[in-house]
């Protein structure tokens, strides 16, 4: 009988090999579609199985090659991993039936729409690995796949302008990779290893400056992929530029690919120098200065995009309390805004097919539309932060953990949260004011377009996800309250050196 830890490498495989049937149908694009489809179907029944599995037995660990001197590849699902896993695999399989009509595959005559579905299978390959690896090396190798992935997505069949913008992210990218190769040569030859749980013995062994130079370069690899300000430049103007379906999963996952990372960074490796002070600032700024560029903005992609920073700082506040509630509460907040963010994003897509642009001074009257109305209003109010929104239970646990801490930063913090989220309503009720209440302007040449039923069937099933949320938000957050426990008793630690020990090594 197979074991269920066997099942680890299967988020990861079934993408890739996936993808490879995806490439050998690329003339055949329904059978594509099919392809893609069953594959990540698949991917989120099995990453159902490890969530149930991980949190009713405990943290599940695969050494794959276990050769000697610790060399190998591990993959490690603890509650937090699957969560991510589960949340992300919902996504990708909800925004591929979102790309079935996108403009990629619409059939184009100079898009290469062949390669569409097979990278796109590779980005949820690298994803996956991100979340499960259990180095800092196959870390690399995750952010690298999904990177790699992002750039052909990022202008595959693109005009010049798109492809202009997209190679500030590409520049940014590659500049983020070169640095975390070069910290994981300097981790490695300070601690002689890239394993999670053996670095968290060896580091803390090390010289505190050694400690703080390593932190310091993981912080900012890392901070550059969540987009944490002022490591945040690049975004705006490059997710707003990518197709809609593309410009969704980017929102909605990437960036928390960072975040995770960062947790690991802080909770695993450096738990007794968590720069409490320093994030917490830097939070605070991400905060601020996110839903200020937010509301400067006259386009609606643009304006989610900073939106998207802005409350990225909300989850690095979590993590910058360096406490078992702060932990569970980012937890919480980034699996909420992963949902939200793409769910956005989604109906942003709507907004621009029912009114021929994003341009807020170029729409209007889009409130006739019931249903595109309904499912933009609800995500608007939950990403504000409006109770009873799973947005706002987010909220006030990461200020109820930020209160038990009761630093005077952590107070300045709390009411820098407190004035992010009012103005992150006011931005998203601009949108509501400008595109569907107001009359359409006269000298608008809107289409007013009929909305597919794909798009509006997964857009719809995003928004029903946030509002499940918001029902499901009590056994949610006990989950990620038991998710942080786990981290803070060192079980993703015992159960990684249980497995070290069953090989002899």
């Amino acid at each position: 009988m197979i074991e269920i830890n066997q099942m680890l490498p299967l988020p990861v495989l079934l993408p890739l090999i996936g993808a490879g049937f995806a490439l050998a149908f690329g003339r055949i694009r329904s059978a594509q579609r099919i392809i893609s489809s069953v594959t990540l179907t698949l991917v989120l029944i099995v990453a159902g199985i490890l969530l149930w599995v991980a949190d009713a037995e405990g943290t599940q660990v695969l050494w794959l090659g276990a050769w000697p001197d610790g060399l190998g590849i591990m993959l490690v699902a603890d509650r937090l991993s699957v969560l991510m896993l589960v949340v992300s695999s919902i996504v990708t399989l909800s925004v591929l039936v979102f790309a079935a009509r996108s403009d990629m595959d619409e059939g184009r005559e100079k898009a290469p729409v062949s390669i569409f579905h097979p990278t796109y299978l590779v980005l949820t390959a690298g994803i996956s690995n991100a979340f499960l690896s259990g180095d800092l090396f196959n870390l690399f190798v995750g952010f690298e796949m999904l990177l790699f992935a992002s750039y052909v997505l990022l202008t595959l069949g693109a005009p010049r302008e798109r492809v202009r913008s997209g190679s500030t992210y590409v520049v940014v990218s590659l500049f983020s990779s070169i640095l975390f190769l070069l910290a994981i040569v300097f981790v490695y030859g300070a601690a002689g290893t890239v394993n999670f749980a053996q670095l968290a013995e060896r580091l803390p062994q090390l010289d505190s400056g050694v400690q703080l130079v390593i932190q310091l370069m993981l912080l900012v690899v890392f901070g550059i992929k969540a987009a944490v300000f002022p490591l945040s430049a690049w975004l705006p103007d490059s997710y707003p530029t990518a197709p809609a379906s593309v410009t969704a999963v980017f929102a909605g996952l990437l960036t928390k690919v960072g975040i995770y990372a960062i947790i690991r960074v802080q909770t695993l490796f450096f738990p007794h120098s968590p720069l409490t002070d320093p994030l917490l600032w830097v939070a605070l700024a991400t905060m601020v200065i996110g839903i200020l560029g937010a509301l400067a903005q006259n386009e609606i992609k643009r304006l989610l995009s900073f939106t998207l920073i802005s409350h990225i700082g909300y989850m690095l506040f979590g993590i910058a309390l360096s406490s078992e509630a702060g932990l569970s509460a980012a937890i919480f907040y980034v699996a909420h805004h992963i949902f939200i963010q793409t769910a956005m994003f989604l109906v942003a897509a709507l907004i621009e097919r029912a009114g021929g642009s994003t341009r807020l001074d170029r729409l209007g009257g889009l409130a006739s539309n019931t249903i595109l109305a309904v499912m933009f209003f609800i995500p608007a109010l939950n990403l504000g932060g409006v109770p009873p929104f799973s947005g706002f239970l987010g909220k006030v646990a990461l200020i109820e953990a930020g209160v038990t801490l009761d630093t005077w930063v952590t107070w300045v913090v709390i009411g820098g949260a407190i004035v992010t989220s009012l103005l992150t309503l006011m931005a998203v009720l601009r949108i509501w004011n400008m595109a569907f209440w107001r009359q359409r302007p006269e000298d608008s040449e809107a289409p007013n377009r009929r909305l597919p039923v794909d798009w509006l069937f997964s857009a719809s099933a995003l928004v029903g996800v946030t509002v499940a949320i918001t029902f499901l938000a009590g056994p949610i957050i006990e989950f990620t309250e038991r998710a942080a426990a786990d981290i803070f008793a060192g079980a993703y630690l015992t159960a990684v050196a249980d497995a070290i020990g069953a090989v002899g090594l």
